[in-house]
């Protein structure tokens, strides 16, 4: 049986309603009067029952992206959880809901929920938001969830946008196998690490990266993965809304003349061409000749192989393979 969350008339007592309440252990409810159903609560809901932690996706930028269903578990819960609650009040502002709100970001994640835990235990319902898009994607919000399942009590996902699989239904790379990363680290040391990591996954690569960053991400990219495939799209859903489509090799030259704005998704299909698959023959004849041309460079030729193969989208045993082959025929 399905039971519908109310929302009481607000009284108009001198208790008033919930109100936050700053203590030694953090800011907490207090009851505005005894007895009384709160947002959240269902009509069959008694003291004893844990309240509902809802995990609501927001707008990623364009406001009527947000669901009708979001719309009302914001109004109804007791209250808000938000990564920054001077944004999250502009949103909820917008369409005229004045439910509480708390901050919950990753200076006071620990802490926090714990007390967000006690109050569900108490029958308080919460919503947990992020800035933007769906909360613990590259956002806070996993203490509080694993905290919340570890006790019991119920997790209701709100589906709604999220920046990543917006970015991937327009980028036209295969979608059938998908690897989301989050944000490449930031030193070049361990960004080329991760990379390295899953350079021989057979999946299409996502990731988050910031402007003033992409550049030097897509110059990695392209020394480990290879000149790969790949899209970047930014300012999803807003007026300046672009996917920019080329090559690895393409896109850094590109974005290391520009300065990008906004968080970007980069989306970096397999090493496979994505438009047609190269026979053996072909392979062979383009390993060669980048081999060659990186040891006239002056690379030895341990390092002219693993740089071709990579560049091509091979793994390194499979370009020596390749070229002992290569070899063989010749001494024919």
């Amino acid at each position: 049986m399905l039971v519908r969350h109310i929302r009481p008339r607000r009284s108009s007592s001198a208790a008033g309603p919930f109100v936050i309440s700053a203590h030694a252990s953090g800011a907490l409810f207090q009851a505005g009067h005894a007895g009384g159903v709160r947002a959240g609560r269902t009509q069959c809901q008694n003291a004893n029952m844990p309240g509902t932690l809802y995990i609501v996706s927001t707008p990623i930028g364009n406001l009527e992206d947000i669901t009708q269903r979001a719309l009302r578990v914001l109004r109804e819960v007791d209250l808000i959880a938000c990564e920054d609650t001077r944004h999250t009040r502009k949103l909820l502002n917008h369409f005229s809901i004045d439910t509480r709100t708390i901050s919950y970001h990753e200076h006071n994640e620990r802490e926090r929920a714990e007390e967000l835990s006690k109050l569900l235990e108490e029958g308080k319902s919460i919503a947990l938001v992020s800035d933007a898009g769906t909360p613990l994607i590259s956002d806070p919000g996993f203490r509080l969830v694993n905290l919340a399942g570890a006790k019991g009590f119920p997790i209701v996902p709100v589906p709604g946008a999220t920046a990543f699989v917006a970015a991937l239904a327009a980028s036209g790379l295969a979608s059938d196998q998908v690897l989301f990363a989050g944000f490449l680290p930031a030193r070049t040391a361990a960004r080329r690490a991760k990379l390295e990591e899953l350079r021989d996954s057979p999946a299409t690569l996502i990731f988050y990266e910031a402007p003033h960053r992409i550049a030097a991400a897509l110059r990695d990219a392209v020394d480990v993965l290879g000149d790969r495939p790949a899209v970047i799209a930014r300012e999803l859903t807003k007026i300046h809304e672009e996917f920019v489509r080329g090559r690895l090799r393409e896109l850094a030259d590109k974005f290391s003349q520009q300065v990008g704005r906004g968080e970007m998704v980069l989306i970096i299909g397999t090493g496979q061409s994505d438009h047609a698959v190269q026979d053996s023959s072909t392979v062979a004849g383009t390993l060669g000749e980048r081999i060659r041309a990186l040891e006239a460079e002056g690379a030895d030729a341990k390092t002219a192989l693993k740089k071709a193969a990579r560049e091509l989208g091979l793994k390194r045993d499979e370009a020596y393979r390749i070229r002992e082959s290569q070899k063989n025929r010749r001494s024919r």
